[in-house]
């Protein structure tokens, strides 16, 4: 499978999210598309990172931008996720690791002194068109959700 390069078009993918939908890049033809990769559900950084982007997604909304939210849990564990904290938005289950094999965000990453494998938490903006216009990556959560609505702003303009 080929990976996203910037400005160049992200093709089409489908993908299971929550609330029993599958849903496809090409949904939202005409909107930016912000997509999130994190590690895992209901762990400290990710519940901080989707709380911040629930709290921003009226900003979001009012610059034409979905969020989408990606990790390796199941629909199921998504579900609860999402309903636990109020999420307004969809969140994908990657578990065949499709779509972080197309944006490239599995990485080996050391945890308690051993190498596993990962996702390395990262953002992609996908502009209407469908273009790959900016990505994050290795993203720390303060202060992200700010970083991306600015540079919403930039490209909405």
């Amino acid at each position: 499978m080929t990976q996203v390069t910037l400005n160049q078009p992200v093709p089409d993918f489908e993908a299971a999210a929550t609330g029993d939908k599958t849903l496809k890049l090409s949904d939202y033809a005409g909107q930016f598309v912000l997509i999130y990769f994190y590690p895992r559900d209901n762990t400290a950084g990710c519940t901080q990172q989707a709380q911040d982007f629930r709290d921003a997604s009226a900003q979001f909304t009012a610059l034409n931008t979905v969020i989408l939210g990606v990790s390796r849990d199941s629909v199921r564990s998504h579900d609860r996720f999402k309903a636990k904290y109020e999420l307004p938005f969809d969140l994908l289950a990657d578990q065949d690791e499709q779509l972080c094999q197309l944006f490239d965000v599995i990485k080996i990453k050391p945890m308690y002194g051993k190498q596993v494998r990962g996702i390395d938490r990262s953002s992609f903006l996908i502009n209407p068109d469908g273009v790959l216009v900016k990505q994050w990556r290795k993203v720390k959560v303060a202060n992200h959700c700010d970083e991306l609505l600015q540079a919403i702003s930039h490209f909405a303009s």
